[in-house]
């Protein structure tokens, strides 16, 4: 049984404010190939709490640009992985906006329900939840300031370790 890691919210947030509005050269940018926005999210996290899930097909990691996974990027793909892992890395419920609490997810999307958008919660205050994102780069934006028709909320619960 792979052991717990708690999840370091603040280290996320510091990764999000350090890296908002720049890249880190480490990773690879996405804007030219539909977006970047999932793969600064899964820096966060991973910032946040140390361990990949190197499952091939499934799992969730970077090792390089051809190296990587899909839910490293893909915004269904992360949201499958996280409300879905049972082994090493992050792993993640729904919940309800109220519930969001800095270093937490949340995905944007159409009345269809495609969600195109994977901002990073870096603060709550005064009924506001304020995010970060690349692609669209923000820092410190109000949530509601985004157009949207669909929002599904992911609270971190934690991580394991391989």
């Amino acid at each position: 049984m792979p052991g717990l890691v708690a999840y370091d919210r603040a280290r996320a947030v510091r990764y999000a404010e350090a890296w908002a509005l720049k890249r880190n050269p480490r990773y690879m940018n996405f804007d030219g190939m539909g977006g970047d926005c999932t793969n600064f999210a899964s820096q966060c996290l991973f910032a946040g709490c140390g361990v990949m899930n190197y499952a091939r097909d499934v799992g969730w990691y970077y090792i390089g640009p051809n190296r990587r996974a899909a839910a490293w990027s893909g915004v269904e793909y992360l949201h499958r992985f996280l409300v879905a892992n049972r082994g090493a890395g992050p792993f993640a419920v729904e919940a309800d906006p109220a519930d969001l609490r800095p270093g937490d997810l949340v995905q944007l999307g159409t009345a269809g329900g495609r969600f195109y958008h994977t901002p990073v919660v870096v603060a709550v205050a005064g009924g506001q939840i304020l995010v970060a994102a690349h692609t669209f780069d923000a820092l410190y934006r109000p949530l509601s300031s985004y157009s949207f028709s669909a929002l599904r909320c992911l609270h971190i619960a934690g991580a394991r370790r391989p």
